[in-house]
């Protein structure tokens, strides 16, 4: 399965009920964070059917694909802005839907520390090499940029479902598979250990989704009771994540002996008199008297009058 074909059916299976079900989520969930996120620069790494960055505030922000659909999918419904959210970006915006950058999302074309924040609905499942998308954002970002990080989560029902139609596929029984086929799921805690090792600090994560996979709209509506029951009984459970972390910079600070020159370098030199030795004197001899008439008498004590 090519690319373009991996996204295209991520994409169609965001129109079915269980797809819309898990976008609302996602939806609330990345309104919430970006709205208190401040900078000048954000950047929505692949699916455009998300509004990613409709809350935040930056004044500049840009949509970026791996690939052109050609109005291959129709929007997905998404549920309104919470009105106590402040926003810059009207929800029917034009970015929506478009993208205004078509690159490879492990070759970003932008410098080095020039974007404050990236958001990653899914992109690292779909990614080539995760490992290289995640060290192309931290290149990115600036120091206490903030990274956004969205996946399926391959320890819950949904996951043990998508299993459980792979094994039936490899003994030849058949039948659909429940998410995308396109992908491999990444972990919680495996994203987490990435992150860690680029130099990223995990503010938040979250687990969402509680109920059965299901295709049935009546269905998941029917065990709505679950999120609740989810989020206090089994919240690491949750079908899909959402994971917030800032680029961390480790600064330098001079200790131990450079400090002490750099701040003797910096003070005035002290003037110290230098004292001329004593020759040694008998035992019981009185001292000499201190001249009474100056560098004169010195001078006739020394022979040279």
């Amino acid at each position: 399965m090519t690319r373009l074909e991996a996204i295209i059916e991520l994409g169609h299976w965001w129109q079915s009920p269980p797809g819309r079900y898990l976008l609302a989520w996602e939806q609330r969930q990345l309104d919430a964070l970006v709205n208190d996120l401040f900078g000048f620069h954000a950047l929505q790494l692949g699916l455009p059917q998300l509004e990613a960055l409709r809350a935040n505030r930056m004044p500049h922000r840009w949509l970026a694909t791996e690939a052109t659909l050609d109005d291959e999918l129709p929007p997905v419904p998404l549920p309104p802005v919470d009105d106590a959210l402040s926003t810059l970006l009207p929800q029917d915006s034009a970015l929506v839907g478009n993208a205004a950058l078509l690159c490879d999302f492990d070759a970003l074309p932008f410098p080095a520390q020039s974007l404050d924040l990236v958001v990653l609905p899914h992109a690292l499942e779909l990614a080539r090499d995760p490992h290289d998308t995640l060290r192309e954002v931290e290149r990115v970002l600036r120091p206490e940029g903030r990274a956004l990080i969205l996946g399926f989560n391959p320890a819950s029902l949904w996951g043990l479902r998508q299993r459980a139609g792979h094994l039936r596929q490899r003994l030849g029984i058949g039948g659909p598979l429940y998410l995308p086929q396109a992908g491999e799921f990444i972990g919680f805690g495996r994203v987490r250990d990435w992150l860690r090792l680029l130099g990223f600090e995990v503010e938040y994560g979250r687990f969402g989704c509680w109920r059965p996979p299901l295709r049935s709209e009546g269905w998941l509506e029917h065990w709505r009771w679950m999120e609740g029951a989810g989020q206090r009984a089994w919240p690491v459970l949750g079908a899909v994540y959402a994971v917030q972390a800032v680029k961390r910079v480790r600064g330098m600070r001079l200790v131990g002996l450079a400090r002490r020159r750099q701040v003797l370098k910096g003070a005035a030199p002290a003037v110290v008199a230098q004292r001329q030795p004593h020759a040694p004197q008998r035992a019981g001899a009185r001292p000499l008297a201190a001249p009474a008439h100056g560098p004169d008498r010195i001078l006739e004590m020394d022979g040279y009058d």
